[in-house]
């Protein structure tokens, strides 16, 4: 079982909607791929209740579509708390979303995500969160989450699943690697277009397979091939290519032992 942790479906603003989830199916045959856990974004951000809700439902019609392919994120902007929330609840227990995708509308460490985060946890769902680290100001982004802030959110909330996106979408994916360091509940997703050499093998070096996840971010081609061609054991490999994630799509719906109000209500300042 291979799974693409991190996979996009085309916004259906873009005329060629269809052809190009359909083309996305197919490189994912050529490819091995299994499974894609999927979101769609609104074009302009900072997304709006309405415009979310409308990814997701597009996410939950590909799902019936492509059924056994395509798994959902449900995309939401903290912004919107009420909101968000509900439609968490809503796509994760009425529609089988297997998780949260987060943007950049907030950094992940400020405390308007927090409800979010709370409630992934109950849930037992994984949260994607954008992510990377630049050596200069991203006028584009300037909420942009690093590893450092995911690193701070999984040590506020040690019980969610915070997975750390696309190391190789730009940016100093070693800072990111070695700020992931010492938050055990924190993963990182291997996805991008950068090609640079030995970065999976120090990911799993610093970090342990275990908290690995493939992913391609649409590089489809980069994506599978860095982890085919890494220097790991076969068995590191398998974790990556879709043991680990398997094992997180198995926790939705249990509720957590440690999961109380109290104990939420001590992790705020």
């Amino acid at each position: 079982m291979i799974i693409d942790c991190h996979a996009h479906l085309a916004h259906r603003s873009r005329p060629g909607w269809k052809e190009e989830d359909r083309k996305l199916i197919e490189a994912a045959d050529r490819l091995g791929i299994d499974r894609l856990c999927c979101s769609i974004l609104t074009p302009r951000r900072p997304a709006t209740a309405e415009g979310f809700r409308e990814c997701n439902e597009w996410v939950a019609q590909a799902m019936k579509r492509f059924p056994g392919r395509i798994l959902g994120y449900c995309y939401v902007n903290p912004a919107y708390g009420r909101e968000s929330l509900e439609e968490i609840r809503r796509c994760v227990e009425g529609r089988g979303f297997i998780g949260v995708k987060l943007y950049n509308e907030y950094r992940c460490d400020e405390p308007v995500v927090w409800p979010v985060v709370e409630l992934a946890a109950e849930l037992n769902v994984p949260i994607l969160q954008h992510a990377g680290h630049f050596h200069y100001h991203e006028a584009t982004q300037p909420r942009i989450s690093d590893g450092g802030h995911v690193a701070e959110l999984s040590l506020r909330y040690p019980e969610a699943v915070i997975i750390c996106a696309h190391v190789c979408g730009g940016g100093d994916w070693e800072w990111t690697i070695k700020a992931l360091r010492n938050a055990p509940g924190a993963y990182l997703d291997t996805s991008g277009s950068v090609i640079d050499e030995g970065v999976v093998e120090m990911a799993a070096d610093v970090l342990g397979a275990d908290r690995l996840l493939f992913g391609t971010d649409m590089s489809m081609t980069a994506g599978i091939g860095r982890i085919r061609g890494a220097r790991l054991p076969a068995g590191d490999k398998r974790k990556i290519l879709g043991g680990n994630m398997l094992r997180l799509l198995k926790m939705r719906g249990r509720r957590a032992g440690n999961q109380d109000a109290a104990g939420r209500e001590r992790r705020r300042p």
